[in-house]
């Protein structure tokens, strides 16, 4: 029979870093050894840290909310990576559902890559607020309580002090409260949301609760910027960024809004600002390519495209932006090929405006 490990790893995004810190306080208070990523390790050491320390630990708990996986179709997104890490290695994988996930729901299987097609098979676990202790109880004694065959590697020097820092830190956080968790659930049903009025209401409930919580002011500024309230979403970006200086979808978010009230030098300087700390955030690269064009630097704009497309090259919109400039240079068969593919990608999520993109190709095709 297989040994029983207690040696856990939890892979989250930051907007769900109470929910990672209270089930690394709750296991770590049972006798479990916890690597989190508390305070964030550099992207050089990802691999000599992150990917050690999945491969020296039995347990790979993953928490799922609606919005975990926006940024999975990135090949270089953290959190794809640990995921793809830790399937490969074998892993016992155990994803932690929060408020508002299921692997069914549209808007959350069309984020899921192939490569973590897998995820869906494993045996999942439900973890509400009201029943937290509950669900961690569960966990202990159903999900890691398991014996295993595969073979665990000592982390290396590096990744096992790396580790010991995080858990220091975690340590002496204090204790994740129910009204902060509460705020999460309130977060998440905001994500979840298809109304921008409820988007709103969810997302000022959220705030409420936690009047720190930088995401939900940075999700709000995105409902306000899609209500055209552009002075209320830089307001919102504003607290945001006193509270997460370095959360480099809040600039972005604020270009939106400087851009969409003529501010094309704000919003450049924003969008700087968004990849400056995050060079591989490929929205950014994209907006900022729109802005760069208005102004009348194609060239820049082409460099900016070009760069979002190596980053996310399932996103269809900086093919199309880029096809415009194509066009308004008259490098037609560029045009052509951009449109092409803007249609091959956004056909594969089934919406977009096909028939004004097709006649577009067909127009251009009669003038080669």
């Amino acid at each position: 029979m297989g040994r029983i490990e207690k040696t856990v790893f939890i892979s989250y995004r930051r907007t769900n870093a109470p929910w990672a810190l209270a089930i690394s306080q709750n296991l770590t208070h049972h006798g479990y050894d916890v690597f989190l990523d508390f305070n964030g390790v550099a992207s050089g050491d990802f691999e000599s840290v992150i990917l050690g320390n999945i491969q020296a630990r039995a347990h790979f708990l993953v928490l799922l909310t609606p919005s975990a996986l926006e940024r999975c179709g990135e090949t270089e997104d953290w959190l794809r990576r640990e995921i793809e890490a830790a399937l490969a290695l074998r892993r016992n994988i155990v994803p932690l559902t929060l408020e508002g996930f299921d692997f069914s729901a549209p808007a959350i299987s069309g984020q899921l890559p192939r490569t973590l097609a897998a995820l869906k098979s494993y045996n999942a676990l439900s973890v509400p607020v009201g029943y937290f202790d509950e669900a961690m109880d569960r966990l202990r004694r159903q999900y890691l309580n398991v014996a295993l065959d595969t073979v665990m590697h000592p982390a290396s020097i590096s990744a096992a002090r790396a580790a010991r820092v995080e858990q220091a830190a975690a340590s002496a956080a204090p204790a994740v409260t129910k009204l902060e968790l509460t705020a999460q659930e309130w977060f998440e049903r905001g994500v979840n949301a298809t109304d921008h009025d409820e988007e709103l209401r969810f997302f000022s409930e959220a705030i409420r609760l936690e009047p720190g919580f930088a995401e939900a002011f940075y999700n709000r500024a995105l409902a306000r910027v899609e209500k055209r309230d552009f002075d209320g979403a830089i307001k919102d970006c504003i607290d945001a960024i006193r509270l997460k200086p370095d959360l480099a979808e809040v600039y972005n978010s604020r270009g939106l809004a400087r851009r969409a009230k003529g501010d094309l030098d704000g919003a450049l300087q924003d969008y700087n600002q968004a990849i400056r700390p995050d060079p591989r955030f490929a929205s950014a690269f994209n907006n900022r390519g729109v802005a760069r064009w208005v102004k009348g630097d194609l060239e820049g704009a082409i460099d900016d495209y070009k760069a979002a497309i190596r980053l996310n090259p399932n996103d269809a919109e900086p093919y199309y932006n880029r096809a415009l400039i194509w066009k308004q240079k008259d490098q037609l068969a560029a045009a052509i090929a951009d449109y092409q593919k803007y249609l091959d990608v956004e056909g594969s999520v089934c919406h977009g405006d096909f028939e004004k993109v097709k006649q577009m190709i067909r127009e251009l095709k009669k003038k080669l």
